[in-house]
């Protein structure tokens, strides 16, 4: 047997016998890892058909519509990201960096769906697996556990049981036995995850997948596994901090916009059913920089609170820095401010952070980044009960965005009672709330009158 070194590109499987710093195939910088793999002439690596149905080609019209039937999983905020529960025969991959909740999460799944689950492990052992469900006060009538990383036995073992759902943790630590090259490598991964996906659409099993992510905060592995999946699930959070998120960034059978947000707690993951709130508590009244904003991830409305701190600096260079907020449209919108109402920021440093760590990338929140701004650098408060929203142009107009009824509701629900909307949006449809005032923003000229407002 020889061993012989290799270079591979994550991104496309590009090959190559010395590291590169960039791909000839596709292009990608630093993608290039280094694998081993051992020549066995008599091993031949078995491939595996993903979809078993007939090769045939049919008429379109011709198609019979699958009736393709949901499961909940017993977790509310997971189906709102899921878009309603597990589709049948569908490959899911839940990917988050270590110690977010990703077994945790599992394991309360387990004790919710009342279907048969094959929970296999890769990575602890079944007394492991026993305290932790202990802990989490979960019960799994129905779920069989196996600690396996061979992927052969595996899938026998699943044919023995005829599970409904499984629950690989994680797809790195697997391995195909035809494969020759180590497990975790982008070979390997992608061997065994063909094999999990051509048993769920074979036999219409559901499949978790659990993913690890890089220090780049990338799926491990190659890009290609994304691709090959259904559904595509990023946990987000930081460890220190107890709330958590969910958020879909590719699904088959569902919309990419929702997210569900849970609280870790010693009994496992909470569900939090109204995050505004959670957003929102412990928001410092009379202080400058701070102004609020309703955003819409999906269908539910959601409102954050946006801080800026804007102080004199004592380098050549101004710092800026951005934490949820895209940093170019941060600068944007510093620019915009600058030019039509002549403020210095380019003698001060710049900071902006989203509270509670939701990440910010629709436009509707340059309106109050632009009033967190000006309120810091000025030193005067925005007043607790405003509300602002809308996308700003490099001319200093504000425009109007989507879904204002739904964004206005939840302000008013909130207690935020005087709201600023673009002036140009249309309110003949809006059912405006009693006792809430709607200040009409042309430009960012007008929201300077909402430091005078009450």
């Amino acid at each position: 047997m020889k061993s012989k070194t290799v270079y591979v590109c994550t991104e496309c499987d590009y090959q190559a016998p010395k590291w590169l710093g960039c791909c000839p195939n596709c292009k990608s910088w630093n993608t290039f890892v280094e694998e081993t793999y051992t020549q066995v002439p008599e091993v031949k690596a078995k491939r595996t058909s993903i979809i078993s149905d007939s090769a045939d080609a049919v008429k379109f019209d011709e198609m019979e519509m699958p009736e393709y039937i949901r499961a909940s999983t017993g977790i509310g905020e997971l189906d709102r990201v899921l878009g309603g529960g597990i589709v049948d025969g569908s490959v899911i991959l839940l990917a988050g960096e270590p110690g977010i909740g990703k077994s945790t999460l599992l394991m309360q799944i387990c004790s919710k769906i009342p279907s048969k689950i094959l929970y296999v492990s890769g990575e602890e052992s079944k007394g492991q697996l026993k305290l932790r469900a202990n802990r989490l006060e979960a019960s799994g009538a129905n779920t069989f556990v196996m600690t396996e990383t061979n992927v052969d036995n595996i899938i026998a073992q699943a044919d023995k049981i005829k599970p409904e759902v499984m629950i690989i943790d994680s797809i790195q630590t697997m391995f195909d036995p035809a494969s020759a090259s180590i497990p975790g490598s982008v070979n390997q991964v992608k061997e065994c995850a063909v094999k999990f996906i051509a048993k769920a659409k074979s036999q219409g099993i559901s499949i978790i997948l659990v993913g690890h992510v890089n220090k780049e905060g990338i799926i491990a592995g190659p890009k290609v596994l994304e691709h090959m999946v259904d559904a595509v699930l990023y946990f987000e959070g930081e460890r220190m901090q107890s709330y958590r998120i969910i958020r879909a960034i590719k699904n088959r059978y569902g919309s990419t916009n929702e997210i569900g947000v849970f609280e870790m707690t010693d009994i496992g993951l909470c569900e939090v059913p109204n995050p505004s709130e959670m957003l929102l508590s412990g928001r410092p009244e009379g202080v400058s920089g701070s102004c609020a904003v309703c955003i819409m991830e999906g269908t539910r409305p959601i409102i954050a609170e946006i801080q800026a701190l804007a102080t004199p600096t004592s380098f050549q260079q101004p710092r800026r820095t951005a934490n949820g907020l895209d940093y170019n449209r941060v600068c944007l919108i510093i620019a915009i401010l600058e030019k039509r109402l002549g403020l210095k920021f380019s003698q001060c440093d710049i900071y902006l952070n989203v509270v509670g760590g939701l990440k910010l990338d629709e436009p509707s929140v340059d309106l109050a980044v632009a009033l967190a701004l000006i309120s810091s650098i000025k030193d005067i408060p925005v007043p607790s009960n405003v509300l602002a929203m809308g996308e700003l142009g490099l001319a200093g107009e504000c425009r109007t965005i989507s879904d204002l009824q739904k964004r206005i509701s939840e302000s008013y629900r909130l207690g935020f009672d005087v709201i600023a909307i673009p002036q140009k949006s249309d309110k003949t449809r809006l059912k405006i709330p009693k006792g809430v005032s709607i200040i009409d923003v042309r430009s960012v000229y007008d929201a300077l009158s909402l430091f005078k407002e009450n």
